[in-house]
């Protein structure tokens, strides 16, 4: 069983930072792709960011400036530095992976449990 837990969400004033962390644990060979989505009440899940092994990224045109996607490789972890935040970014934020579960083509999508963003005015 592979699990994605997500940690670093919170309330925070606007204008004010925050960063999520996402670890990926189980029995995999490799990530390709990790991110984040969002999902505010009353909406869809949309994209925020995601990045490859290879370190290339993708982002939502509402987030991109402002928000920056990371990841270690290593460590199985995938990070997202948030900063300039207003109250239209509060929402539950969901860690995403694309994992190989071993030698061979093929990949299996994950997702965490969510952690939840709330920016104050």
């Amino acid at each position: 069983q592979v699990q994605l837990v997500e940690s670093g969400g919170g309330l925070v004033q606007a204008g004010g930072s925050l960063r999520l962390s996402c670890a990926a644990s189980g029995s995999f060979f490799s990530i390709s792709a990790m991110g984040w989505y969002r999902q505010a009440p009353g909406k869809q899940r949309d994209l925020v960011a995601t990045i490859t092994r290879g370190g290339g990224t993708n982002y939502g045109d509402s987030v991109k400036g402002r928000f920056t996607v990371s990841r270690d490789n290593a460590k199985n972890t995938v990070t997202l530095q948030m900063d300039s935040l207003k109250p239209e970014h509060t929402a539950v934020y969901y860690c995403n992976a694309n994992i190989v579960l071993r030698v061979g083509p093929g990949s299996s999508s994950y997702w965490g449990q969510g952690t939840q963003v709330t920016v104050s005015s």
